[in-house]
């Protein structure tokens, strides 16, 4: 029996939508029953127009009630986590890959080349034997939707040889391979997938390989990169991880590889032209499971693990609070959170400073989350120091801007296909929310309180060294202002084995307008940086020569802090002494410029290396 409720007076000629089944118990002559009208034929005459009310008919009579207010936090007050959600066609194992924490006893140390390192020609897959292909999540134009967990595998991508073929596989959170061709008995040639939805951007690689071979001479050559130049030159060496080492030994992620060579290769299509990277090694084990990366990985679940930690902290939690941005083009969540210590005065609440930090917004700078994740175990840590910050500043803190292309194994874009940090002007905020959302609520904290610094966290991938790139006037500036380069400077006086100030860069030029350092800049924040970290390690101090591991990112965190205690240090002798040394600098560069009309009149000592990369 269909029940119809009267309706009230002025809607009696609306239509309306039964949304639920009624049910008449026998013998029982009180029924409740729920009616969900359409809001627009209902609302509208009832009250103001909104979406956030809902009438229910309950024993003869309608009740307005508030829809229930959507969800703001992250992570729930029991550490739940979301789900991982991936465009429709991205085929993903079921596996979920984790890595133990090490740090090696002695740092480790750059490759010297030799000039005898060989340099492979590309071989055709008709040539040799294709062992894996993962083409799928090239096979759209442009994003459309995503699921829960991507898509199952639909086949087994490896080889039919089961005697001492290796077997890859990287279709796993923040994976990046597209192809294997088995050139000979321990020679392989490997494709990398370019971002999704663009021909362009292959430097981050993360693979699985299984059925290995101890102690047998492996060769690998990854033949699609673009850059014309490499730290890979310059003694980088990849990343190799081992479970049975992990397991037995608990040693993970180690530089690995010998005779390794980045060059100009013979392929080339359609005007563009590729560079190789060849290197060759030996697995540690027989018959292990190992991982190859450009850099020490850190995932969007990394990043969930750890707020979801901070979330079930009784005390962390007081002064750390998780909130929701936005949610992603693929619904996943981009996270903000606000630290501080928690003030019985609002007065004295707005009287404090904002100190704003950004990062993976390029999603293949994994060192930029384990920069982060220093600043964020220090600022959160029961220091007196960590507690004086919490109680001189706001922290808002966007750890990972771009989590879609973190979880697709993306290098530099977004799902939209396009590189975020060029597009802080833009006012498609459908198209790129977590960049629009960002210079909103900055443009907001802005209005409540001041904004002493903001900084986005980037890595570099042909640098070595830390440095950072700040504004101070733009191309046309006659005069450098010197204060911007006051922090800069104490970072260097900070961790002197590994931040360069020297390689710092204050000039802002026209192509860089897009970018989040930029656009801060411009809307009033004077101390406006992007950090650069090198994928590489350091040429400085006792350092020189060597990379750098997780602990030593994560230091440039801990020293971040450090720079903000003495930039804001009540006694402002540290803080004239750095302005009186920049002051020393561009008298000393003034007096080289005029013995030099060849060198640029108005640049100063930082200036001098203009990067075709900084952010």
């Amino acid at each position: 029996m269909l029940l119809r409720p009267p309706l009230p007076g002025p809607l009696q000629k609306e239509r309306w939508q039964l949304t639920e089944d009624i049910h008449v118990p026998c013998g029982n002559m009180k029924t409740s029953v729920f009616f969900h009208f359409h809001i627009d034929s209902i609302c509208d005459q009832l009250f103001p127009r909104t979406k956030q009310i809902i009438l229910a008919y309950n024993s003869g009579r309608w009740i307005p009630r508030l829809r229930e207010p959507r969800n703001l936090y992250g992570i729930s007050p029991a550490g739940h986590l979301s789900l991982i959600r991936w465009p429709h066609q991205c085929e993903v194992i079921r596996d979920r890959i984790e890595h133990i924490d090490w740090i090696p006893r002695e740092p480790e140390a750059l490759y010297h080349p030799t000039g005898l390192e060989l340099e492979p020609l590309y071989q055709y897959p008709r040539e040799g034997t294709v062992v894996y292909s993962a083409d799928e999540a090239n096979e759209e134009s442009c994003f459309v939707y995503s699921r829960v967990g991507g898509s199952f595998p639909s086949k087994q991508v490896i080889a039919q040889d089961w005697d001492n073929t290796l077997i890859f596989e990287a279709r796993f959170e923040s994976g990046n391979l597209q192809k294997v061709v088995k050139v000979s008995e321990f020679e392989y040639q490997l494709t990398l997938r370019t971002d999704l939805y663009t021909n362009r951007h292959t430097q981050w690689y993360y693979f699985r390989v299984t059925n290995t071979q101890a102690g047998m001479p492996y060769r690998f050559t990854i033949v699609n990169f673009t850059k014309p130049t490499s730290l890979y030159n310059h003694g980088m060496r990849p990343l190799l991880y081992s479970e049975v080492d992990a397991k037995i030994h608990r040693v993970g992620w180690q530089r690995t590889g010998d005779e390794i060579k980045y060059y100009k290769n013979n392929l080339g299509q359609d005007g563009h032209q590729y560079f190789s990277l060849t290197w060759t090694f030996q697995f540690p084990h027989d018959r292990d499971t190992c991982y190859f990366a450009h850099c020490y990985p850190y995932t969007y679940s990394n990043l969930q693990d750890y707020l979801a930690a901070i979330s079930r902290d009784p005390v962390r939690s007081k002064f750390c609070k998780i909130r929701i941005l936005c949610h992603s083009l693929a619904r996943n969540i981009v996270y903000v959170l606000t630290i501080t210590s928690p003030s019985e005065s609002g007065k004295e609440a707005k009287r404090k400073a904002a100190v704003i930090l950004t990062a993976r917004v390029h999603p293949g700078e994994t060192n930029s989350s384990w920069i982060m994740k220093g600043f964020l175990d220090y600022i959160l840590g029961s220091s007196g120091d960590a507690r004086l910050l919490r109680d001189t500043f706001v922290f808002k803190v966007v750890p990972m801007l771009n989590p879609d292309g973190v979880i697709v194994g993306n290098y530099r874009c977004s799902l939209a296909g396009q590189d975020l940090n060029r597009n802080y002007t833009s006012d498609l905020k459908e198209s790129f929310p977590s960049v629009w959302y960002t210079r909103n609520m900055i443009r907001r904290l802005m209005e409540e309180r001041d904004i002493l610094l903001y900084c986005d966290l980037h890595g570099h991938s042909r640098k070595e060294n830390v440095f950072m790139y700040g504004c101070d006037g733009g191309e046309q500036a006659e005069v450098p202002c010197l204060h911007q380069r006051i922090f800069p400077l104490m970072m260097s006086k900070n961790c002197p084995d590994k931040f360069s100030f020297p390689d710092c860069n204050f000039k802002v030029q026209k192509s860089k307008e897009g970018t989040g350092r930029v656009v801060m800049w411009k809307m009033g924040i004077r101390n406006s940086y992007t950090l650069e970290a090198t994928f590489c390690g350091s040429k400085l101090g006792n350092r020189g020569g060597t990379h750098f591991n997780t602990e030593d990112l994560e230091s440039i965190g801990y020293h971040f802090c450090d720079a903000l205690l003495d930039y804001c240090d009540p006694d402002k002798s540290k803080y004239y002494l750095c302005l009186n040394e920049l002051e020393e600098m561009v008298k000393q560069q003034a007096k080289t410029n005029s013995e030099n009309l060849n060198c640029d009149s108005d640049a100063s000592v930082t200036d001098a290396m203009l990067d075709k990369d900084s952010r």
